[in-house]
């Protein structure tokens, strides 16, 4: 079997709720991404076989296989086709894990993987109040109603049953914040989210232009103090709007070629894909799953928690990766080292692709082997995928 390799990764800066990426067509969003890792690889527009693109709330602007309309808004030719994912959270993660499959397998040569969500445009939940408010139904039928009587899948009860089934407390999620927004200003104000981030043409509320490269989520002023003194989401709980993810609109892509296409369009290679896993999990704590995703990568890549280098696991909310963390015996000082989605948002369908995009650039600037990610996803799955830095541009 074929291996498969990233050989682009790039993503938007992230705009904040109502911010300044606000205006702009998800169908767009995808686009500049995907133009920008034709432009940097190099790759003939018609050496594509697909474009596989995770998006979550697939309503209105974000509605009739928004994969498909990427490619044909991109520069890519018309031929280049396209297909839509929804694994929640995850759903540019699981685009990149279908890549990568294909490529290896040999049916396919070059995919681009990714993900778009413009929740400032199609609200997070809004495909599903749409049933509600005009009698489609919800997602839960008699099956589900029958196994799970009376219970309302939420992910904000699902943090906190997390947060105390991993004596996780107040302080130290109010903490793990403040250190996300913390590391996150630190990596911006060092540049290293530069090369990763694709510039964007934008216009100010103002009518001026201007271009969009920083994320907006990032308050570099965070304080611990200024954390406790907000109200928890739930009455007796320890979750609050600070250590939960950022509603934001962006977008990523990843390149994923085999050996042939490397050769054939004299791609570079940045990292192998070395192992994958998807799993399913309990749907009533639902955020659980990037633990035993975690072993599974982990067992199938033959490797131990301690030969990781670094780590993304996404931050939906800061008692994921705190109980992450403690279960699989990791290092917190190798854990979303650029800080996370409380600090830098958490664009749905694109999370994935944006998380693996920052991975790539972390471990080239930091010359290190080995990176694994690990996100959540609504209805208790996850998925995990771990990354090894090459060392040569040569397959």
């Amino acid at each position: 079997m074929a291996d498969a390799y990233i050989v682009g990764a790039v993503r938007t800066a992230t705009g904040k709720r109502k911010g300044r990426l606000s205006t702009i067509h998800p169908i767009d969003l995808g686009a500049a991404v995907i133009d920008e890792l034709v432009d940097r690889t190099g790759i003939p527009t018609g050496a594509v076989d697909d474009v596989i693109f995770g998006v979550v709330s697939q309503i209105g602007a974000q509605a009739g296989n928004l994969g498909r309309n990427v490619s044909m808004a991109s520069k890519l030719d018309l031929e280049v086709p396209g297909t839509t994912v929804d694994r929640q959270c995850g759903s540019s993660l699981q685009a990149i894990q279908f890549g990568a499959q294909a490529v290896m397998s040999g049916t396919q040569d070059v995919i681009i993987c990714g993900g778009v969500e413009a929740m400032s445009t199609v609200e997070i939940g809004s495909n599903i109040r749409d049933g509600l408010e005009h009698g489609r139904g919800t997602p839960k039928g008699e099956r589900l109603e029958t196994q799970y009587p009376g219970i309302r899948f939420s992910q904000f009860d699902g943090a906190e049953l997390l947060a105390e089934k991993y004596q996780i407390t107040r302080h130290d999620l109010d903490s793990f914040a403040v250190l996300s927004h913390q590391r996150a200003a630190a990596a911006t104000d060092a540049g290293h989210f530069k090369q990763e981030v694709v510039p964007l043409n934008i216009k100010l509320e103002d009518g001026s232009d201007d271009v969009h490269v920083k994320d907006e989520g990032i308050r570099a002023g965070a304080s611990l103090e200024g954390l406790q003194a907000l109200n928890t989401l739930r009455e007796g709980g320890v979750i609050t709007a600070g250590s939960a993810s950022q509603i934001s609109d962006g977008a990523a892509a990843i390149m994923v070629a085999n050996e042939a296409a490397v050769k054939a369009h004299n791609l570079p290679v940045r990292a192998k894909i070395h192992s994958l896993a998807v799993v399913g999990s309990d749907p009533v704590i639902m955020l659980e799953g990037p633990i035993p995703a975690t072993q599974k990568v982990l067992e199938k890549a033959g490797l131990k928690i301690e030969d990781i280098d670094l780590y993304e696991v996404n931050e939906a909310f800061g008692s994921v990766p705190l109980a992450w963390a403690k279960a699989v015996n990791a290092d917190l000082d190798k854990l979303n080292v650029n800080g996370g989605a409380q600090a830098l948002g958490h664009p749905l369908g694109a999370t994935g692709a944006k998380l693996m995009t920052t991975l790539v650039h972390e471990l080239e600037r930091r010359q290190a082997k080995y990176g694994l990610i690990a996100i959540c996803e609504g209805g208790g799955t996850a998925n995990a995928m771990i990354i090894e830095r090459m060392d040569s541009v040569q397959a």
